[in-house]
């Protein structure tokens, strides 16, 4: 049983050091390029400023080609009446069409489709840091089930070399036989712990793999996250506030468009062409003619108020909405900067209370070599010594997750 615990401990090292390792930003540049939700937002943006192009096409003079014919025979006096009809008609026309609305108005409606590309502009942006937010957090997992399964191979190969030694001492009499069934029983929790740990890991690193849209079952090292703390901007320069400042655009935007709705409108018309009903000299009937359309509202029965009133309640409800993050986001940031600072506090003194327990595994060593030890003193030794540093790794994980909430709020 020994040989194949010792056969799986050097099975699981040569894996995690001859593969091949992967940094956090390996990931997160994955998953951006295999982001569905990215392309799509870029897509839109990219249709927006078609849509932008069309509406100025659409103020360019407008041609186009018509043909119509038409025959209503009358036979003994019964058919359609001739007045109305002509009996017989056709027509071949080349009509062209010029709105003469003002460029304000055309640049107006042009806005309209800028700020909608902004707004999903800023989309995409906050889309990327909640991608980035989500796979970070899982690469950090996933280091620290990593941290995890290289601490159990420590343990495992630490009590692996000290069993031959008490085994001896056993067989000596210097230590009874159930001292060393005591240690045996310690040593296989361990090397059960280290089987789970590794199960723990892979599954960490499949969920990885999966955020990133990533088809890997392989065994990959990750390596250390090496994420630090960044500079929070202003809220007026945070992406989480530009959308607010977007929607007042919005509705400003949409008060001019309403106004220039009610501006008067002019259309000029020509069209040129054959337009016959062959009564006298249809060979003569090629000809033109111009003409103008105008427009003036003159009463709506007060619609324009109503769509004013309309935009006054979006921007009361935008300013309730924008007071209330404005307050979430602050606390968010100054919450999460005191758990790091507490976080950085204990981590100290962790490392203190590590020292005093590596110093007693290190005298327990000895005194084990000379037979003065109680096997329950060093397998308590042991266990504070494991506490202590799963309280280390965990405290470093979950600080690393702080930092990187922390830093989603940095764009």
């Amino acid at each position: 049983m020994k040989w194949f615990f010792c056969l799986i401990l050097f099975t699981l090292t040569n894996a995690v050091v001859r593969a091949q390792t992967y940094t956090l930003d390996h990931y997160l540049e994955l998953a951006k390029s295999n982001s569905p939700l990215l392309k799509d937002l870029k897509n839109q943006i990219a249709s927006n400023q078609l849509d932008s192009l069309r509406i100025r096409a659409g103020y360019k003079p407008q041609v186009n080609a018509t043909s119509a014919g038409l025959y209503a025979p009358v036979k003994n006096g019964y058919g359609y009446s001739v007045a109305i009809t002509n009996e017989h008609t056709l027509n071949a026309l080349l009509g062209i069409n010029q709105s003469l609305d003002s460029k304000k108005n055309i640049a107006a409606q042009v806005d309209a489709i800028s700020l909608l590309s902004q707004s999903v502009g800023n989309t995409a942006r906050i889309s990327e840091q909640d991608l980035k937010k989500a796979v970070t957090a899982q690469y950090i997992t996933a280091y620290g089930s990593l941290l995890q399964l290289k601490f159990n191979q420590e343990v495992v190969t630490l009590l692996s070399g000290e069993e031959d030694l008490l085994k001896k001492l056993t067989r000596a009499n210097v230590y009874r036989q159930s001292d060393y069934l005591t240690f045996i029983v310690t040593l296989k929790q361990q090397q059960l712990q280290l089987l789970q740990s590794r199960m723990q890991y892979k599954n960490d690193y499949a969920i990885l793999n999966y955020l990133a849209g990533v088809a890997d079952t392989s065994y990959i090292e990750l390596k250390e996250p090496g994420i630090q703390k960044t500079f929070t901007p202003d809220a007026d320069n945070s992406i989480f506030f530009s959308q607010y400042k977007l929607d007042s655009l919005k509705l400003v935007n949409s008060r001019s468009l309403i106004d220039f709705a009610y501006k008067p409108k002019i259309n000029l018309l020509a069209d040129g062409g054959y337009n016959s009903d062959f009564m006298s000299q249809p060979y003569k009937n090629f000809g033109v003619s111009v003409g103008f359309s105008f427009t003036l509202p003159v009463y709506d029965g007060g619609q324009r108020k109503i769509q004013y009133r309309k935009l006054s309640l979006e921007e009361d409800t935008r300013k309730s909405y924008k007071a209330f993050f404005d307050t979430q986001y602050h606390q968010q940031i100054a919450q999460l900067k005191q758990q790091i600072t507490g976080n950085e506090t204990l981590l100290a003194q962790i490392d203190e209370q590590m020292k005093f327990s590596e110093s007693l595994i290190k005298v327990n060593t000895k005194l084990l070599q000379t037979g003065d030890l109680r096997i329950a003193d060093l397998v308590l030794a042991i266990n504070n010594y494991l506490s202590i540093k799963n309280l280390k790794t965990q405290i470093n994980i979950t600080n690393l997750q702080l930092i990187n909430q922390l830093n989603y709020w940095n764009r």
